[in-house]
């Protein structure tokens, strides 16, 4: 990626970000038409564990994936949202004391630090809830089928079969060490289905070909196998500082990375196929494609 095209690609990154802040304001808010009451406790750790900065890569994805087919900018926002309440509801869940125990998530207390652990869960488990809220609510202005189709990409990518099945997997390897298929498998779903679906949901939202839906959900595999590849360099190389949070950990807990397995000089030699790979697929989109592209490149060399 050359400077420029980073630049250009840090400077969408927040403009994105900025608009999925304000959309996640509004979604945090007042109480809506169905609901009886939002406890002020629940609602403080829910935006606790939302608006505390974040990269928001996966509402990027979606957005710039939505954009790439000249759909609906505002349908995209709210389907975006929608993806980032599950991202934070499985973080907040992520770092409970039952899980991988972390106290600092960007740099600030964990929700169950902030508040306490039944808070922390119910506040997770409000997130997820709201996220296929979103996406039903007919404010999300799209046909009723795309709607129902998002839906059901986002349960199958987030749940038993997608990231709460990887989180699974991960919290096995720390006492049965997978081999190199089985740490590709649990990381694609840990991580890789969310962003696979952030990709995919852009296709859906402008109601696109099936071999466009088919191409940008590689697209997305092959992305989120390097942002996990990444974060699994990052996890040995950089220090809490950094990351916003504790680093090291992986390590300490003796779990199955295929950065252990192979060393690091493999790990960037893959980063930098699975980036290539990613390249190769946009290649039919033009230059349209250009910022997705740079978010490929992007997750290989960040640092945090």
């Amino acid at each position: 990626m050359t400077k420029d095209e980073h630049m250009a690609f840090e400077a969408a990154l927040l403009v994105r970000a900025a608009a999925i802040e304000t959309e996640l304001r509004l979604l945090l808010g007042r109480t809506l038409a169905g609901e009886i009451a939002r406890p002020e406790r629940l609602m403080a750790a829910m935006r606790h564990g939302v608006l505390n900065g974040g990269k928001r890569l996966r509402p990027f994805l979606v957005m710039e994936s939505a954009a790439l087919f000249g759909a609906d900018s505002e349908a995209a926002l709210r389907v975006a949202a929608a993806l980032e309440c599950v991202h934070c509801y499985s973080l907040i869940h992520d770092d409970l004391p039952s899980m991988d125990d972390d106290d600092l998530r960007r740099g600030q207390p964990t929700v169950h630090r902030a508040f306490d652990e039944a808070t922390a869960i119910l506040a997770g488990d409000a997130l997820l809830t709201l996220a296929f809220d979103i996406l039903a609510d007919e404010a999300t202005a799209l046909p009723a089928e795309r709607r129902a189709a998002l839906v059901l990409a986002l349960a199958r990518a987030a749940g038993a079969g997608g990231m709460v099945g990887g989180q699974t997997l991960d919290l096995e390897a720390e006492r049965s060490r997978p081999d190199e298929a089985g740490i590709i498998r649990l990381q694609a779903m840990k991580t890789g289905a969310l962003i696979r679906f952030a990709c995919e949901a852009g296709a859906i939202i402008a109601g696109a070909a099936p071999q466009d839906r088919d191409r940008l959900a590689e697209f997305g595999s092959a992305v989120g196998l390097a942002f996990q590849l990444a974060d699994d360099l990052l996890d040995l190389t950089a220090d809490a500082s950094q990351m916003g949070k504790a680093t090291g950990k992986d390590a300490a807990a003796g779990k199955a990375t295929l950065v252990a397995l192979h060393g690091t000089n493999w790990a960037r030699s893959q980063l930098h196929g699975l980036v290539k790979q990613a390249h190769e697929l946009l290649e039919p989109y033009g230059e349209q494609a250009a910022l997705l592209k740079a978010a490929a490149s992007f997750v290989a060399i960040r640092n945090n």
